[in-house]
């Protein structure tokens, strides 16, 4: 590749309403630009919004990717997979005797056992399609029952009658010893070429069962279509020139290439969410340097809510997909970002006990908001904020989509303003507020249900309706400071560009610090660092952590402890080891037992590659802007007013808006309320004080 094409480097993330694209490295400064999702082929609209940009690069499709060098991909192609019900129709291979691995989930399938208002969820994989193989492993790694080589074969057989497209193999202990789940592998190759598989100890040696069969039936569920269209993305973006590096955006909150998200498509769940807190993180640094925020990301699907502590992205093990009630555990460490529905696309109704609802239903890109007059009939959040004058009908999307006051009015009247007896004034505002109560709970859920004081985090506000809620939003939750990035309305876009390359290994090995296996710990970890040197061969400024989940004798629940020293050696090692798990225990639970053992259960490693996304991500590109000028606008809890109107481009820095006002961009819209005021940072983000 020549020079010229080392260049640029392209995010794009496709939500379920618009895909968004941000291209840094051109000299003229950042680029951002957003087209429909097209849900029936994400591709399309993935090549149209390329094409977007390249116009206003002033470039041929073509050309812009040639000059590429780095292309990250975020989408929700397996999560929507998953939800809708369009994976492939996969089958269970499990120990003999165990067959309810996936029913019986942790301890009844329940969250609360007694709990009888809720179905008994069914298992991610039904029991129709789930074969018990002949074979036993002990938990000391020894071979109790021999696989039976013949039976698995009929098995197989059986597995061809029954048309299955693909195949997860979860056998007890093959964390210890992988021998019969590696020989189930083989025979899967030999008497069913061409059907995928998924061997549980590969993807996720974990030392649970459920989750590592749930993470495994997932993965295999999904390889067939989402093999096809990694397969097709790299295909496509080839033949229009593209000749650089393809990644993708994981819910790790890091990037992988695109070939081995192809071959483990479990990572590519909830790439989405994870990308808007590793941009939240920037900004909040740069604009507010601060180590703590709260982020938002208010698209037109949904709005999602994550947290930054101490400069780092919390992560969890209890990310679920899909499931009418309570979905099934990837089982794998993700980003902690919630989602709720309730974006600009949310649906409000008003049931028959007279109760107004907003969301979680959305009207998506098809048929959109009523306003769009694309056949849409159910108001929704983002009519609402049309009838308040908070949208300017003729410059939405910097002018590319007239919105339609007039359709909106009648919806919101006739669905919401009649039932509840309000004009259709009262009843956009009643829309909004109760749209931004919903988000304030799911906030409320990531700080205060965690003993985090909201009001003492930066909020960081992203997404194309971050800028229209979070004043009211910041003002419920007591924050002080509101970040809106230049880039807001693409954060998790533009996340994508920012983010690391990165991927965790683990292997368990369970010792306790009262007769520490030194030399058995120091094995496990060598492999691990292997694992990672190989991961990161040959590219600069590699980086490894490690870590253990760790517990005290007879808990139930590990939690995980990085290692404060580089090698174990000694005693001493190990006992700062078991001192630094008593700190942990103490930071989440509040209580420690320092004169407690400690056992040691599973070692991780990540290795992380910076791929230097911070150092090209510049201003946005100079925009033209139009006079100020003024509208009436209405804010839910008072009356109607008048609102100064101010085009962002037009700010320098220092600038400061105070409310009642209006600040519009060419895909955002930041809402001042009365007695707040906005200031035009250094790095181009609006700093809103409530």
């Amino acid at each position: 590749m020549d020079t010229e094409a080392t260049a640029l480097r392209i995010g794009v993330d496709t939500g379920g309403t618009f895909t968004d694209l941000v291209i840094a490295g051109d000299d003229r400064g950042l680029l951002l630009t957003k087209r429909p999702t097209t849900p029936d082929d994400p591709l399309v609209g993935l090549l149209d919004v390329l094409a977007a940009g390249a116009a206003e690069l002033q470039l041929p499709r073509q050309e812009l990717l040639r000059r590429c060098d780095l292309f990250v991909f975020g989408t929700t192609r397996a999560t929507n997979a998953i939800v809708e019900g369009k994976t492939a129709r996969t089958a269970l291979l499990v120990s003999a005797g165990h067959p309810d691995i996936l029913t019986l989930r942790e301890g009844g399938g329940r969250p609360s056992l007694f709990d009888y208002t809720h179905e008994y969820p069914a298992p991610y994989v039904p029991r129709r399609l789930t074969f018990e193989v002949p074979e036993r492993i002990g938990a000391g790694g020894e071979v109790v029952t021999p696989l039976d080589e013949a039976a698995a074969v009929a098995l197989l057989g059986e597995l061809r009658a029954a048309e299955v497209e693909a195949i997860s193999v979860c056998l007890l202990w093959s964390i210890i010893n992988p021998a019969h789940e590696r020989r189930l592998g083989e025979l899967i190759e030999a008497e069913l070429p061409g059907v995928p598989f998924t061997l549980s100890h590969a993807l996720n040696p974990a030392i649970r069962e459920y989750r590592r069969a749930s993470s495994a039936a997932i993965d295999a569920s999904l390889k067939p279509l989402m093999s096809r269209f990694f397969g097709e993305l790299e295909q496509r973006l080839r033949e229009e020139g593209f000749g650089g590096r393809l990644l993708v955006m994981t819910s790790a909150g890091g990037v992988l290439d695109a070939a081995t998200v192809r071959t483990e498509p479990i990572h590519s769940i909830g790439s989405g969410p994870a990308a808007a807190p590793v941009a939240g993180r920037h900004f909040a640094a740069l604009d507010a340097d601060s180590d703590s925020a709260i982020v938002t990301d208010a698209g037109g699907t949904t709005y999602d809510v994550s947290l930054i502590r101490r400069g780092q992205i919390p992560w969890t093990r209890e990310t679920t997909v899909g499931g009418d009630e309570f979905g099934h555990l990837t089982g794998f460490p993700s980003v902690d970002a919630r989602s709720i529905g309730a974006g600009g696309g949310s649906i409000a109704s008003v049931d028959e006990g007279g109760l107004l609802h907003v969301g979680p239903h959305s009207a998506g890109a098809k048929p959109g908001p009523v306003c769009y007059g694309a056949g849409g009939t159910a108001p929704t959040v983002t009519d609402a904020c049309l009838v308040l004058g908070w949208l300017d009908p003729e410059r939405f999307l910097g002018g590319r989509m007239e919105l339609r006051p007039d359709l909106a009015r009648e919806a919101i009247a006739r669905d919401v303003g009649e039932p509840l007896g309000l004009d259709v004034d009262e009843a956009a505002a009643a829309i909004v507020h109760l749209a931004c109560e919903h988000m304030v709970r799911a906030i409320e859920e990531i700080t205060l249900v965690q003993g985090v004081d909201p009001s003492a985090a930066v909020m960081v506000a992203g997404g194309g309706g971050g800028g229209l809620y979070s004043s009211a939003i910041a003002r419920r939750l007591g924050c002080q400071l509101v970040v809106i990035p230049e880039v807001s309305a693409a954060l998790s876009a533009t996340g994508t560009v920012l983010s690391d390359l990165q991927t965790d290994f683990s292997k368990t090995f369970a010792t306790s610090s009262d007769d520490f296996d030194l030399a058995g710990v120091e094995a496990v970890l060598d492999s691990l660092r292997r694992q990672c040197e190989e991961f990161t061969a040959g590219q600069p400024g590699a980086e490894v952590s490690l870590s253990v989940e760790a517990r005290y004798p007879q808990q139930v629940w590990e939690i995980e402890v990085q290692l404060p020293v580089e090698r174990i050696a000694g005693a001493a090692e190990v006992e700062r080891l078991r001192a630094e798990f008593h700190r942990v225990h103490e930071e989440i639970f509040a209580i420690s037992d320092p004169g407690s053992a400690v056992e040691f259960v599973q070692w991780r490693a990540r290795a992380r590659v910076d791929l230097g996304g911070g150092e090209r991500l510049p201003r946005l590109r100079p925009a033209a802007a139009e006079a100020g000028e003024q509208r009436p606008v209405r804010f839910p809890g008072s009356g109607p007013t008048v609102a100064a109107i101010h085009q962002l481009p037009a700010l320098a820095v220092g600038d400061t808006v105070e409310g009642p006002a209006i600040i519009e961009s060419q895909f955002a819209t930041v809402v001042v309320e009365p007695g707040g005021r906005a200031t035009m940072a250094t790095s181009g983000s609006l700093l809103l004080h409530v």
